[in-house]
């Protein structure tokens, strides 16, 4: 009776410990990240690897997030929220504009001379986000962080300092309302993903494009042309950027484990994010300057005529919106009051 008893004990503690096991396999889960930008690039490396550490640590190990850059995973940039979406990823990180005017809200922040700095604008960006894309334009994903980079300007072939020396050029737009205000300026908009300036530039299929600093390091533009031209004050452009999650990955996290994702995601994530992607900004303009290039800075004068060239693009995108059921007049003056209150 007692060897009866003693195997029974050991049968069920075993029993135990298989259960346990089970269990512990059971709430460990591996995620796909996927996104556009070579390793190296500023954004892998200093944002999206710093949370993806993050959320390694946080979860003790039971979070583990492999990473796929350039593409890694298939497919083409404009697809990755698809892919989000879908489940091919159950992370991704890209550019709201790569599907034009499927995201419409977000267009707000990416409208001509919006943006006063990255951190303030990705604030409102979020803000925004949870009061009116969450639950309709976003719904069908887990949306992380929501954020801009540091203010877009451009570089190009040959020197730009007023909107008639765009006359002829063939410029990458960084997004619709880019692409607007490059036509009416009498440039050839040129729609292509970043990872494919290089090229365009090289080959002369593009004269120059639109991007923030921070990024021509990594795609060697400063290499590729020598003039920049920078705007005072509100940035000429920014994009939109979000870091989407599969939603019915995330819904089947255990309790805990969702815990960790929200725990570093949201608008805290969302501001480090954008001003992190600025604060790159610095250190790739000095190596254009180390590089003899020529740097335009353009004074509030000489602004102020490309900010009235502009305004046509807002009226545009207002009347845009109305066809959508979206009041955009009332999006750009709440994008405008967020944006102020942040800006420090």
């Amino acid at each position: 009776m007692t060897n009866r008893r003693t195997m029974l004990g050991v049968l069920g503690g075993a029993a135990m410990l298989a259960f346990g096991a089970t269990q512990g396999v059971a709430q460990e889960v591996t995620l796909k990240l996927h996104q556009f930008l070579p390793a190296q690039a500023n954004v892998p490396k200093l944002v999206l690897d710093v949370w993806a550490d993050n959320v390694e640590e946080a979860s003790e190990g039971r979070i583990k997030i492999d990473r796929f850059p350039s593409m890694q995973l298939g497919g083409r940039p404009p697809e990755l929220m698809d892919q989000a979406i879908d489940g091919v990823a159950d992370i991704v990180w890209t550019v709201v504009g790569y599907t034009p005017g499927r995201f419409p809200s977000t267009e707000v922040f990416e409208l001509p001379f919006m943006m006063t700095n990255a951190r303030a604008a990705s604030r409102a960006y979020w803000e925004m986000f949870e009061k009116h894309m969450k639950d309709t334009e976003f719904q069908d994903v887990h949306i992380l962080g929501t954020w801009v980079h540091g203010p877009g300007l451009i570089h190009s072939s040959r020197p730009v300092a007023t909107p008639e020396d765009l006359q002829g050029m063939k410029i990458r737009g960084g997004s619709r309302s880019v692409n607007s205000l490059l036509t009416k300026l009498g440039a050839t908009p040129v729609g292509m993903p970043v990872p494919a300036v290089p090229e365009g530039l090289s080959k002369g299929v593009i004269d120059g494009t639109t991007i923030p600093w921070e990024v021509t390091a990594a795609l060697k533009v400063p290499e590729l042309v020598g003039n920049h031209t920078e705007f005072t004050g509100n940035a000429l452009y920014v994009l939109t950027f979000v870091l989407a999650m599969n939603k019915a990955k995330y819904e089947s996290l255990p309790d805990d484990l969702k815990q960790v994702i929200d725990d570093n995601s949201g608008l805290e994530f969302s501001v480090f994010a954008g001003g992190t992607q600025a604060d790159a900004d610095g250190p790739a303009r000095a190596a254009a300057v180390e590089r003899g290039n020529n740097i335009i800075t353009l004074d509030e004068a000489q602004t102020a005529v490309w900010r009235e060239a502009s305004q046509p693009i807002y009226d545009e995108w207002v009347a845009d919106m109305e066809g959508k059921g979206i009041d955009g007049q009332a999006l750009i003056d709440e994008a405008r009051m967020l944006i102020d209150k942040y800006t420090e």
